[in-house]
């Protein structure tokens, strides 16, 4: 072999290399989102979660599309569960909320996550009031009639429930504590089981969503006696708060939220969060929202995280002092 054949053979391998592209930019990540965002609902479809969840699924503008998982189970335990145990790449997150997020953590007490070490806050979404109802048969027309009834009979007025460690649930025993009462718990495995005998006059009353009771309070099902946020709703203006008849603070919101899983990069969550605000912030989104009877809020991470831990000591004191504990 002449020298120049040497040369070649020698040089070739070089050459070779300097073709092939850098090792780093052969491994450099696809712009976020490059795959379907999945967000779970720990609830079956058709609830505020699910509806929440399928509006921003609808509106979202990322260039990927967002599917909605529903995993009902628990208390919701089972889709947060799912999300804590999740990558955290942006690719999983869950409509949480409080039962998820504030109230399951004093309920269960194996719960298989850490309501706040194991997700990252991502928008805080909208508030939907509970709403105390009554059978019509109850010859109580506001708070202070349903009040007075229910000392007179300690123990014998029921109120229903969607379950143990519900949103209505832990908001009767506030309402126990706050208007020295003992109207008589009444666990129900969900509301679709519940509200037909309320209908029935089977229970006396209930604390029930908003959304979900407004259908009938205005065909005149049951009587709406008072809402317990501390500002009325503009879905239903014309039922009084609980606090303005005389349950001073007395708030028993049920909040919903959006968050991924622990360690979530900031870039990720800043990029869902001004995604997510920017849908939930749109007028037509907003209407929607009201008219199903959910307020909107749409906060970021740093506000969602203040109202999680504000929430999680209020629950865990009223849960303590009732002595509620998980079946």
């Amino acid at each position: 072999m002449n020298f120049k054949l040497k040369a070649l053979a020698w040089l070739a391998p070089a050459l070779c290399a300097c073709l092939l592209p850098p090792a780093s930019l052969a491994q450099s990540p696809a712009p976020y989102p490059s795959q379907p965002i999945h967000i779970v609902v720990g609830f079956p479809p058709g609830g505020v979660p699910d509806t929440l969840a399928r509006i921003l699924a609808e509106k979202t503008k990322l260039d990927q599309p967002i599917v909605v998982d529903n995993k009902p189970g628990a208390g919701g335990n089972l889709g947060g569960e799912t999300v804590s145990r999740a990558k955290p790449d942006g690719y999983t997150v869950m409509m949480g909320g409080i039962a998820t997020h504030s109230i399951n953590g004093s309920i269960y007490p194996n719960l298989p996550f850490d309501m706040v070490k194991d997700f990252s806050p991502i928008l805080l979404v909208a508030s939907t009031p509970n709403v105390l109802v009554v059978h019509p048969s109850v010859p109580a027309h506001n708070l202070a009639e349903l009040i007075a009834l229910a000392k007179a009979q300690p123990g014998q007025l029921t109120y229903g429930t969607p379950g143990i460690g519900t949103s209505p649930h832990v908001a009767g025993e506030m309402f126990n504590s706050l208007a020295g009462v003992q109207l008589r718990h009444v666990p129900y495995r969900g509301r679709a089981l519940a509200v037909p005998d309320l209908l029935g006059g089977h229970i006396a009353t209930m604390f029930d969503n908003l959304p979900s009771a407004l259908p009938a309070i205005r065909e005149g099902k049951v009587r709406a006696l008072g809402i317990t946020s501390l500002k009325r709703s503009a879905s239903a203006p014309d039922i009084p708060t609980l606090a303005e008849q005389g349950l001073s603070g007395f708030e028993a919101d049920s909040w919903l939220a959006i968050f991924g899983p622990g360690k979530l990069p900031p870039e990720i969550q800043n990029k869902l969060a001004a995604e997510a605000q920017r849908v939930f912030s749109l007028p037509e989104v907003q209407t929607r929202m009201k008219a199903l009877g959910m307020d909107p809020i749409v906060l970021g991470p740093n506000a969602l995280a203040a109202h999680q831990r504000s929430e999680i000591a209020k629950w865990a004191k009223v849960i303590r002092e009732a002595g509620i504990k998980a079946e």
